[in-house]
């Protein structure tokens, strides 16, 4: 098995896994997390509206954009809805605290857009369910469908 199979299975196990953990803190109040409905309140207090249903499809985001990373389902698609949730981060939360991580800025978010765009350039690897479909080489096409479609579910999801 070559080296950088292995490596890009570590990359979406590990990104994924922890993606689909924080969108399980969101839905189902686990794993530290307030669930649906506290999650709901915060995303009001940004002024999303309805709150609850924008926690929905924030927590869905990340437990299935992650879920599809670690197994490579999907995978342009997961990365999309990954990047998404991340612009949405970035742009309602995060970008008004600067770069760093550590003072809340962007740091983290851009992170994982990176890496979620990274995957869908390079393709998911041999060790993915993706393996048996055109999608799962990657490519500049799959690249451009996770950025793009990314993009334009935060456009939307911010302006309304």
């Amino acid at each position: 098995m070559p080296a950088a199979d292995c490596g890009l299975l570590l990359i979406r196990l590990t990104f994924g896994l922890l993606m689909a953990g924080h969108g399980s803190q969101k839905l189902f109040g686990i794993l530290g997390g307030h669930g649906l409905t506290e999650t709901g309140k915060g995303f009001a207090s940004l002024g999303y509206q309805p709150g609850k249903l924008f926690a929905l499809i924030g927590g869905l985001s990340e437990f299935l954009g992650g879920l599809g990373l670690a197994l490579g389902l999907f995978t342009p698609l997961a990365a999309a809805a990954l990047i998404g949730v991340m612009i949405s981060a970035m742009a309602s939360v995060t970008a008004a605290n600067g770069f760093w991580e550590t003072d809340g800025g962007v740091e983290y978010n851009i992170c994982i857009a990176v890496v979620a765009l990274a995957v869908a350039a390079i393709g998911p690897g041999k060790l993915a369910v993706d393996r048996f479909f055109r999608w799962g080489r990657g490519g500049w096409p799959e690249a451009a469908f996770a950025l793009g479609v990314g993009g334009i579910a935060a456009a939307v999801s911010l302006a309304l």
